[in-house]
């Protein structure tokens, strides 16, 4: 195994998991996850971060994929603490393996970063949303200053085999609306005691448009 793939499989998981449960990360969570009801599908649910802040007695089910086995493994592991059934998969964001209207709500929360085909992903999780459905994310990206955004475009191409893929320099809001979203923010701003080039952050409710 070389040194790339070694990391990718043991480096990488345990950074995301140490570095999105930053307490400055999980009061953003907090902020965002307890909106969550009926049928839930989570992207990138691996390290089973956001399950603590899931209201149990707003959700009927839920479900999520993730790639990273060692991921996967701490999700599985946070279910069984927090006691409930849970459906976690393997799986891309590109191909969700659910079908079409099978969700109430979609949680997305620093995933759309480090998927390969972010709009193929938006319109994946519109996909499996029912009429009506919300789509919750939390998401950092390209920073609105434009010297942060250019220091971002140079750090990319080393940040991305380092932390698992992660893009900086994508755009997050008006991604999701150019994903057939009718998007309400919730708030947008640069994280505390953190470095601009990968704090700056865009978190709201996305509603199916046209549904």
């Amino acid at each position: 195994m070389g040194l790339a793939k070694w990391w990718d499989r043991h480096g990488v998981p345990r950074v995301i998991k140490l570095a999105c449960g930053m307490p400055a990360i999980l009061k953003l969570r907090s902020k965002v996850v307890p909106k969550a009801s009926g049928d839930v599908f989570e992207l990138g649910c691996g390290g089973g971060i956001n399950q603590q802040f899931y209201n149990a007695a707003a959700i009927d089910s839920y479900a999520g994929i993730d790639p990273n086995a060692k991921l996967r493994d701490y999700a599985t592991a946070e279910a069984t603490k927090k006691g409930w059934q849970a459906d976690i998969r393997d799986g891309v964001g590109e191909h969700i393996p659910f079908d079409d209207a099978s969700f109430d709500t979609v949680v997305c929360t620093y995933t759309m970063c480090s998927v390969e085909d972010q709009a193929q992903v938006l319109r994946e999780m519109r996909r499996i949303l029912r009429p009506g459905g919300r789509l919750l994310f939390l998401e950092h990206g390209r920073a609105p200053d434009a010297n942060v955004a250019r220091f971002q475009d140079r750090l990319e191409p080393w940040w991305k085999p380092f932390a698992g893929g992660c893009h900086l320099t994508r755009p997050v809001i008006d991604a999701v609306r150019r994903g057939g979203f009718e998007v309400e923010p919730m708030g947008t701003g640069y994280l505390p005691k953190t470095p601009r080039s990968i704090g700056w952050n865009e978190w709201g409710v996305a509603v199916k448009a046209g549904a």
